[in-house]
């Protein structure tokens, strides 16, 4: 039983830290396009 727990707790902390890592993946992604957004503004 103690298994299966620590596997159950395993899996929620890999999907957090994957949670975590999608998310600042598109955070840094949103960023960049709207840099270029504005960019591109002040260029004209």
């Amino acid at each position: 039983m103690s298994a299966m727990d620590n596997a159950t707790r395993n899996a929620g902390d890999m999907i957090n830290k994957l949670t975590i890592q999608y998310n600042r993946s598109r955070q840094a992604a949103i960023t960049k396009e709207l840099i270029e957004i504005i960019s591109g503004a002040e260029a004209l």
